[in-house]
């Protein structure tokens, strides 16, 4: 629709994590550092931790590309709603590791030798949760036990843990003191400062194909900057929004008074931010 208007090759502003849209802060090379260092030193438990719509999602998504490079063996956790028994079936199933007993101590004793197996290989084997706030103190606990398999230098099972803040709240509980003494390493994402905002819009921009430079006017820019508060999901929603007010309105330079009214119609003012 909008993208032949501004001559777009694809849509620069969709909330998806699409990995060739990063754009690489100092924060976000460090966690990407930290998560790559954890996996090749066997660290055992990595936390990733930041606000919503920070870029959480689409750093484990270049890290899974990563790991795969690596010929990693990786399974991923979108949904931490699980009971414990939930979660060991979920991960044997996404490492591909078939076993006929339902009973849990035959299951671990095949993950254990898969895991083994693996270690002799050389090849790393790293459990991914998404969403980790929402994990239920049974399944951090029987995550930590996961974390006893281990040969005397080294773990057999790396697992990162990516969550809100509200996760660094649940781990200081006291029942979870020794699953926090495991975690040796942790990164954190945050918001973009004015600066990186404009770079942030300017390279979506060019990675979509735009050849002008004014798509959106340097006031406009600094309205999204004021409303989003550096929030990369919250500037991609009004971002998107604009190109398309401006497709309509026939507008080529997207201005400050379009970010308003966009802003008033998704209620992104003050608190509100934080639930887009």
């Amino acid at each position: 629709m909008y993208e032949k208007y501004f001559q777009l090759k694809t849509a620069p502003f969709s909330v998806s994590p699409d990995p060739k849209f990063l754009y690489p802060t100092s924060a976000v090379r460090e966690a990407l550092a930290t998560l790559a260092y954890g996996v090749n030193h066997r660290k055992g438990f990595i936390l990733l931790t930041g606000d919503v719509g920070t870029g959480k999602t689409t750093i484990l998504n270049i890290f899974m590309q990563w790991l795969r490079s690596q010929n990693a063996a990786t399974a991923f956790i979108y949904n931490p709603r699980l009971r414990p028994e939930e979660l060991l079936d979920f991960m044997l199933a996404d490492f591909h590791v078939r076993c006929p007993s339902t009973v849990k101590s035959r299951r671990l004793l095949r993950l254990t030798d898969w895991l083994l197996e693996r270690h002799r290989e050389g090849q790393p084997v790293v459990l991914v949760v998404d969403e980790a706030q929402q994990l239920s103190a049974d399944v951090l606990e029987e995550l930590r036990l996961l974390t006893n398999l281990e040969t005397p230098t080294e773990k057999l099972l790396q697992i990162v843990l990516s969550g809100q803040p509200e996760l660094v709240t649940l781990l200081a509980h006291p029942s979870l003191r020794q699953l926090r003494q495991r975690i040796t390493l942790c990164c954190r994402t945050g918001p973009f400062s004015q600066e990186q905002t404009r770079e942030y819009i300017e390279q979506r921009l060019n990675i979509a194909g735009a050849e002008r430079k004014d798509v959106f006017s340097p006031e406009a820019v600094a309205r999204v900057h004021d409303i989003s508060g550096g929030i990369a999901r919250v500037i991609n929603v009004l971002c998107e929004q604009a190109l398309i007010y401006g497709y309509c309105e026939n507008k080529t330079t997207i201005g400050p008074e379009a970010i308003d009214s966009i802003a008033r119609e998704y209620n992104l003012t003050g608190a509100e931010l934080t639930r887009v």
